[in-house]
């Protein structure tokens, strides 16, 4: 299995606490839907051996696109890959994009699957975030959306300063009032050279507490599964038959290539990234060469990453694949770090494979570092 992630670097407006690549001007749109096609095209051989499985269209805001250009670039992964017959076809939507006749429109397209950045149903959180939609259409895009797609994702964010237990649970209910199959949840956080960055350093928004966000995951993982969601990575909950398919391709290390500025790559031993400059992209591509950096990874780079995803997830890590695949010296190094954490209540050994525990999971990235192999 392998997967396609096209990143369009397009936004309408910037979120105050996004760090990803994108521009609000969409000036260069066409040339960039252009260059997608062309990339997707001049890559294939990399996936010569591979069936795809999965097509993702992140950003930025895909669903600036219209249907037609989206088609356009999924026929191109058609006319130039071995696509699977029944790929997940995902597109990344904001609420302000998806009226009634868009959702219709897009439900008889190869997307099959959406996953829509809510955010918050309250008026002042996503004015604090600057997010380009407001809390009606959010309410009213999901109440359209669920009667023509089966499969739909909703991101939600918790942690928002000034945001009590009983308001986040009324965001998550709201989410389960909807009947969608899978939630993406994050914790605001504060990225460098951000807008919310500057606030928060100027004392206009509050910092976001990192006690305030342990206790709203906690409460989002016991309603969540209470309602029969698997909470099958540290921000992803999913009935069965629901979880992405794309996402639970990068952890669990299957390859995948990223079409666009920005975009990471990764084969099993490399891993590369494109250039984040939208007119850098466009020249190199318009002159036939992918701008893009590629670096081989050490067994300690694939052990930790491994580490990293693993322990992020319901599979968790094992150490039997540890061995096989990199050797007894990084196997007893898990064995050795994990055990502390063991004793703490945070990790557990569960027949070779570690995993967090309830209280292990928010901890998971921290705990991943510290089971790293530095060199």
């Amino acid at each position: 299995m392998a997967g396609i992630y096209i990143h369009i670097p397009f936004c309408r407006q910037a979120c105050h606490y996004c760090d990803f690549h994108f521009s609000t001007s969409m000036k260069k749109k066409d040339d960039m839907i252009l260059a997608l096609a062309k990339e997707i095209a001049m890559r294939k051989n990399e996936f010569a051996n591979e069936m795809v499985e999965t097509i993702y269209f992140g950003g930025g805001t895909p669903s600036v696109l219209t249907n037609a250009e989206i088609e356009t670039l999924i026929d191109v992964v058609y006319q130039n890959y071995q696509v699977g017959a029944n790929p997940e076809i995902t597109l990344e939507a904001n609420p302000d994009d998806l009226s009634k006749e868009r959702i219709m429109e897009l439900s008889k397209s190869p997307i099959n699957r959406l996953s829509i950045g809510i955010q918050s149903f309250f008026e002042d959180d996503l004015k604090m975030m600057n997010r380009a939609h407001n809390a009606a259409e959010a309410e009213v895009c999901l109440a359209e959306a669920v009667k023509y797609f089966d499969n739909i994702s909703i991101d939600l964010i918790y942690g928002v300063p000034g945001m009590t237990n009983e308001r986040w649970m009324q965001n998550v209910n709201k989410a389960l009032s909807f009947g969608v199959p899978h939630i993406s949840s994050y914790a605001l956080t504060v990225e460098p050279k951000t807008a919310l960055d500057k606030f928060v350093k100027k004392g206009e928004i509050a910092a976001p507490s990192e006690e305030v966000s342990h206790e709203h995951f906690l409460l989002l993982v016991d309603v969540l599964q209470a309602n029969g969601f698997v909470h099958y990575e540290l921000s992803n909950f999913g009935k069965e038959g629901y979880f992405s398919r794309n996402n639970t391709a990068y952890w669990l290390g299957k390859k995948y290539i990223g079409i666009g500025p920005s975009a990471h790559s990764y084969d099993g031993i490399h891993r590369s990234w494109n250039i984040a400059n939208n007119s850098l992209y466009l020249k190199g591509i318009e002159g036939g060469k992918l701008p893009s950096e590629t670096e081989k990874l050490s067994p300690a780079d694939r052990y930790n990453e491994y580490v990293m995803t693993g322990l992020r997830t319901i599979w968790g890590v094992s150490l039997q694949r540890v061995h096989d695949e990199l050797g007894k010296l990084f196997s007893d190094h898990l064995i050795l770090e994990a055990t502390k954490f063991i004793l703490q209540g945070l990790l557990v050994n569960d027949n070779g494979i570690i995993k967090t525990t309830r209280e292990g999971k928010f901890l998971a990235d921290g705990i991943a570092s510290d089971l790293f192999y530095v060199t």
